[in-house]
């Protein structure tokens, strides 16, 4: 096709349109004019304006967790660049393919302290997969094309794309995106045969097998899951997910353990100690999940598998590592196994079982909803059986209310939990919960949330209101930085360094304030009642205010740099454990 010229600003909206893009997050500014006069001619792109760069970043996740396509940003140059750092970090630790753009002051003004200039490349190089700042009109829309094919081959990620002022005015020819490919970044998608035989051989042999999954399941696509169901039922072994990896694997399933980690299940993370093969599928061995890392899984064998080769053997060494994209991965693992016909050793397995169904029986979930002070547990629960029959997705922000969604809300499939992992950013759950309510404008869209949190970025209920977005806020009300506090309770003595929240707004007079609805409970007896009144609204945002009791802790629990068989377990329970100010074990 010949290259057909055009300014700079229309090459890149033909850009973004050739890429498929319908949805931009943005934010004008002086740097990126000339592009935002491009989107005002045409129809072809929807802009959602935000109210803060990193609400931009945080909604194009969303938007790309809901959908499977890349989040695209628009923001301007200097401080718009550098508030959307903390977005760029989180999509970068939670594998999620965001293309950014930023405006640039004019290339003759670089490094001459121009005014709300800022070294973008240089700030965004440690929290993208990669950055191009584009000095030469004609090569504007080749790296464009790039920056979609690399935020989206391999393991996700963010990109950046700077482009000063004076390239969206100047004259460019452009290409299309045909045969794009970066010369020196190819990820390797199908994994080594060879591998996936032994995997499958180790996979007959297991006594004690726990399939340990994570993010990169859903990443793969929906196939990906799929796949790992079937394996999961043929081998009938049991699993367990990340935080991040949460529906990917039905929670209603009985080999489904629960989640894994540091406020994961008393069953998932025994299994996870005393197993003889971890099976692990498209997670990254972090710290939250492995606990002290000589006392982890110390008698199992480990399969690895991940599209990400520097993840292999970077945190814990591995007996099999796999490099490639899940769902090929799982397709010919599973085409290898039904070939073979593998039988696991089908007593091993049912003495396995019957361990892991008295770890079950602890019930480390339980708690009792009693009195008239709205336990925190119960609320999520009475949430999840009103929303279950719902196409519903839910969000968070981060701290204990993250850990209960994580622990009380079954997810049956992928995409529809969205949550800051990695880099645990508070006032992630309202932005990415609007970008899924555009994504899916008729689903239900709950960010579940803390007090604290929620005032990170409370700005864009503005957004919500705008663009007449059913989002849902609900929040868990205990006055406190809740999982601050509860670290300070069981490690620092109870002394309540700055935690609480001695200023709180009133959230259903805010909420109204922006031109949403408020809701306050704080009796059990009417709180289902309060819910349903929730989810009846339909044209704009609601702010639930839930008060819950202040002193509930967020167990099962294991201490920074503890083993799996360290938990703390809940005050019921008769074997609870805590730990000192040094962190030592006290039974």
């Amino acid at each position: 096709m010949s290259a057909q010229e055009m300014t700079g600003a229309e090459a890149v909206l033909k850009a973004l349109v050739d890429q498929g893009v319908e949805v931009v997050f943005g934010y004008p500014g002086g740097a990126v004019l000339p592009i935002y006069d491009e989107l005002f001619k045409q129809n072809s792109i929807r802009h959602i304006l935000v109210r803060h760069e990193q609400g931009a970043v945080h909604a194009a996740e969303g938007y790309a967790r809901a959908t499977g396509k890349p989040g695209v940003v628009l923001v301007t140059s200097g401080p718009g660049a550098t508030n959307a750092v903390t977005g760029l970090t989180d999509a970068l630790m939670d594998s999620i393919p965001i293309v950014c753009l930023t405006g640039q002051v004019p290339t003759h003004l670089i490094g001459n302290d121009a005014f709300q200039e800022a070294d973008t490349v240089g700030i965004t190089r440690p929290c993208t997969k990669h950055n191009w700042l584009v000095r030469e009109p004609d090569a504007l829309a080749r790296t464009l094309h790039e920056a979609f094919y690399v935020a989206t081959s391999g393991r996700p990620g963010p990109v950046v794309v700077d482009i000063p002022k004076d390239v969206q005015f100047s004259k460019c020819r452009y290409t299309g995106p045909q045969n794009i490919k970066h010369r020196s970044y190819q990820p390797r998608v199908k994994g080594d045969l060879d591998k996936i035989r032994e995997a499958v051989r180790l996979i007959a042999e297991a006594k004690r097998p726990i399939f340990y999954t994570g993010g990169g399941v859903i990443n793969s696509g929906p196939e990906a899951s799929h796949l790992l169901r079937e394996l999961v039922r043929a081998t009938g072994f049991p699993i367990t997910s990340t935080l991040m990896g949460l529906g990917a694997y039905p929670a209603s399933d009985k080999q489904w353990l629960g989640m894994l980690g540091m406020h994961g299940t008393y069953e998932a993370n025994w299994a996870m100690h005393d197993c003889d093969l971890m099976i692990c599928i498209g997670a990254r061995f972090d710290d939250r999940v492995t606990g002290r890392l000589d006392a982890f899984a110390p008698h199992s064998k480990k399969i690895h598998v991940d599209i990400d080769p520097s993840s292999i053997n970077k945190n814990v060494r591995v007996d099999v590592p796999i490099v490639g994209d899940v769902a090929h991965v799982l397709e010919d693992m599973l085409r290898i196994y039904r070939s073979e016909a593998v039988q696991p050793d089908k007593k091993a397995l049912a003495a396995w079982w019957k361990q892991i169904e008295g770890w079950r029986a602890r019930d480390c979930l339980a708690f009792r909803q009693n009195g008239s002070v709205i336990k925190p547990q119960y609320a999520i629960r009475r949430l999840y059986e009103a929303t279950k029959g719902r196409d519903s997705y839910i969000s968070t922000e981060v701290g204990q209310h993250q850990m209960w969604a994580a622990q009380f809300y079954g997810f049956e499939e992928p995409n529809r939990w969205l949550t800051s992992g990695g880099l645990g950013t508070m006032g992630y759950g309202l932005p990415a919960a609007i970008g899924v309510q555009i994504a899916h404008p008729d689903a239900t869209v709950i960010d579940i949330a803390g007090e604290a949190s929620i005032l990170m970025n409370i700005q864009e209920l503005a957004t919500a209101v705008q663009y007449r977005l059913p989002v849902k806020v609900f929040i868990l009300n205990n006055q406190y930085m809740g999982m601050v506090r509860q670290w300070q309770e069981l490690l620092h003595g109870g002394r309540y360094s700055e935690s609480y929240s001695a200023a709180l707004p009133d959230f259903v007079k805010l909420a109204e304030a922006f031109g949403g609805v408020g809701i306050r409970a704080e009796d059990p007896a009417t709180l289902d009642d309060k819910i349903a009144e929730m989810l009846a609204v339909t044209d704009r945002p609601v702010v639930f205010d839930c008060l819950v009791d202040q002193q509930e802790n967020c167990f099962p629990m294991i201490p920074s740099g503890k083993a799996h068989n360290e938990m703390i377990l809940g005050a019921d329970d008769e074997e609870r454990t805590e730990i000192d100010e040094e962190g030592k074990i006290l039974v």
